[in-house]
C-alpha cells in the first residue's frame, strides 16, 4: 500500500490511513514478485551473474530466507547485498524517538509501548527512508556481543536513577537497531565461535538476552551474510547450527568470460575524464588487461584459494591509463594512445592483490606480476596471428622467419617508455618484415591498433622463446634469442 507519509504524522491518522504492518521479508518478497511480473531487473550492473547467482538470490527472497553469499573476494558479494535495498518499500513508518524503529501497528520496546499506552492515537510518527534501513558490520575476532546485542549501560542506570535489574538501562547493539533492516555480516566466518552462538535465537526465536535480561523481542531482520570458503579452513569456520538456521547458501564466481570482465572493469573504474578524453585504448590492450586476471587464477605461482578479485584489473586499467597519462604529458603531447610497453604500469596494481605460494614467493611479486603479464600476451597472440608450435622442424618455414632473420641479422632494437607517439611508430614501422606481418594477418585493423598488434607480435615471439626481451630502466630491448651469442663467438 502507498502511503503519503507526508500527511501522516500520528498513529491515528496512519490507522485511518489502512496502513498493514508487514515483515521486512514479505516486503522484499512481494516487491520482487512484482518485478519479476513487469520483467524488471532488481540487481543491475552485476555482470555475469544473469543466469546462476541471481536466479538463487531471487528464490531464497521468495523463500524468505536469510541468506549466506559464499565466494572468493571481490565477487561482488557485498553489492549484491546493498542492492537487495531496492526491493524494500520506499518509506515505512515507525515510533518517534524509538531506537529499535517501532512499527507504530505492532510496538516491541518499553518505550514505544509505554508512548502508546500514554498517547494513543496522538502517538506521534516518523517516516524511514529504505536508503537508511541498511546495516553492515565486518566480522572481526574483537567483535562483541555487546557490538551486536547490547549491554547494560551504568551511564544511562546514574541519569536515570534506576538499578541495574530494570530493563530501561539496557544499551541495545547494532542488531536491535537494525530492526526492520537489512543486516549484513562480512566474512562470517572470522567472528568468534561464541558470538556465533548469541545470533542463533535472533534467527529462530528473535528472543535476545544481554546481561541475564531475557527480552522477547521478534526483531524484523533480513540476514545477509558472506564468508570467504578460505575462512573455513584457515582463519575460522561457520558453526554448524548458525549454516543450519541460514536457509540460502549461494556461491558466487568470477566472471567466466573477457567480455563480462571488461563489463566490469569499465563501470567500476574510477577515471579522470581527461584520462578517457586524451588517451585511445584499443580492444586489445582491454581483452589483455582482463586476460592477465584469468591467468593469475590458473598460475602456479598464485594461491587459488585466496581468488584473484575483480578489483585486479579494475585499479591495473586505472594504472594502465595513468601511465600512458603520464608519459603524454611528459612529451607535452594532448593526446595518445595505450601501448603494450605501457603494461609496466599495471604491475603495483597486480602485487598488491595477489597472494603466492612458496614458488612465488621465490620469483617475487613483481616477477610473478611481469609473468602474468608474458602468459596474457601469449594467450591472446594466437587470437590475432599465425599458432606458433611447441615442436617444429628444422627445415620447415614459419610465417615469422623473415621477421626472425631480421633480428638475426641485425642488433635488435630498443622501445623506450617515454618515446614521443611520433618516435614510437617510426621505431616499430623500421622493421619490415613487422609491418608485412600485420598486413597479411590485420589487413583491416586501424593505425592506432595496428601499433598495439606490433607490440604484440613482438611480445608474443618471446613468450614463445623465438626472440629475447630485457627490461632496462628507460624500456624494453628485443634481440634474437641467440644471434647475438654466436657473434659473440
Amino acid at each position: 500500500m502507498k502511503l503519503n507519509y507526508k500527511e501522516i504524522s500520528t498513529l491515528g491518522e496512519l490507522k485511518k490511513a489502512g496502513y498493514k504492518t508487514k515483515g521486512i521479508k514479505d516486503e522484499l518478497r512481494d516487491n520482487l514478485r512484482e518485478r519479476i511480473k513487469k520483467g524488471e531487473e532488481s540487481f543491475t550492473g552485476v555482470w555475469g551473474y544473469e543466469n546462476t547467482v541471481i536466479p538463487e538470490l531471487e528464490r531464497a527472497i521468495l523463500s524468505r530466507h536469510n541468506i549466506n553469499l559464499l565466494g572468493l573476494r571481490g565477487q561482488a558479494k557485498t553489492r549484491l547485498a546493498r542492492l537487495m535495498l531496492n526491493l524494500l518499500d520506499e518509506w515505512i513508518p515507525v515510533v518517534e524517538g524509538s531506537e529499535i524503529n517501532d512499527d507504530p501497528l505492532k510496538p516491541m520496546s518499553r518505550y514505544a509501548l509505554e508512548l502508546i499506552k500514554e498517547k494513543g492515537d496522538k502517538t506521534p510518527i516518523s517516516w524511514l527512508h529504505r536508503s537508511d534501513r541498511f546495516y553492515e558490520k565486518l566480522a572481526t575476532p574483537d567483535v562483541t556481543v555487546a557490538d551486536l546485542i547490547g549491554d547494560v549501560d551504568p551511564i544511562k542506570a546514574a541519569n536515570l536513577k534506576l538499578s541495574y535489574a530494570d530493563d530501561r538501562v539496557i544499551h541495545f547493539g547494532m542488531i536491535p537497531r537494525a530492526n526492520r533492516c537489512i543486516f549484513v555480516i562480512n566474512e562470517l566466518p572470522d567472528l568468534q565461535a561464541r558470538i556465533q552462538v548469541s545470533l542463533f535465537n535472533i534467527l529462530e526465536e528473535g528472543d535476545i538476552q544481554i546481561r541475564g535480561f531475557k527480552l522477547r523481542l521478534p526483531l524484523d531482520l533480513q540476514f545477509v551474510f558472506t564468508a570467504n570458503p578460505e575462512d573455513y579452513t584457515n582463519r575460522g569456520s561457520i558453526v554448524t547450527p548458525l549454516k543450519d538456521r541460514i536457509g540460502s547458501q549461494i556461491l558466487t564466481h568470477y566472471p567466466d568470460d573477457i567480455e563480462t570482465a571488461r563489463k566490469i572493469t569499465e563501470q567500476e573504474s574510477n577515471l579522470d575524464v581527461r584520462q578517457t578524453d586524451a588517451i585511445y585504448v584499443p580492444d586489445v590492450a582491454k581483452d589483455l588487461l582482463e586476460q592477465i586476471s584469468f591467468e593469475a587464477r590458473e598460475s602456479e605461482y598464485v594461491d587459488a584459494k585466496s581468488g584473484v578479485s575483480a578489483r585486479t584489473s579494475i585499479t591495473a586499467f586505472e594504472n594502465l591509463l595513468s601511465t600512458a597519462e603520464r608519459r603524454a604529458l611528459i612529451s607535452g603531447a594532448d593526446k595518445t594512445s595505450i601501448r603494450l610497453s605501457d603494461f609496466i604500469g599495471v604491475i603495483p596494481a597486480i602485487t598488491g592483490k595477489i597472494e603466492l605460494v612458496y614458488e612465488g614467493e621465490q620469483e617475487g611479486a613483481d616477477g610473478v606480476a611481469a609473468i602474468l603479464i608474458d602468459d596474457a600476451v601469449k594467450t591472446l597472440f594466437g587470437t590475432y596471428f599465425p599458432q606458433i608450435n611447441k615442436l617444429e622442424r628444422k627445415d620447415e618455414e614459419t610465417p615469422y622467419d623473415e621477421l626472425l632473420s631480421w633480428f638475426f641479422q641485425g642488433e635488435g632494437f630498443e622501445l623506450e617508455d617515454d618515446y614521443t607517439d611520433s618516435e614510437y611508430k617510426r621505431t616499430l614501422d623500421s622493421i619490415p618484415a613487422l609491418n608485412q606481418l600485420l598486413k597479411e594477418y590485420q589487413p583491416d585493423v586501424n593505425e592506432a591498433d595496428g601499433y598495439f598488434l606490433k607490440e604484440i607480435l613482438l611480445w608474443g615471439l618471446v613468450a614463445h622463446k623465438k626472440l629475447s626481451k630485457h627490461r632496462f630502466n628507460e624500456g624494453y630491448q628485443f634481440k634474437d634469442l641467440y644471434g647475438s651469442y654466436i657473434s659473440g663467438l
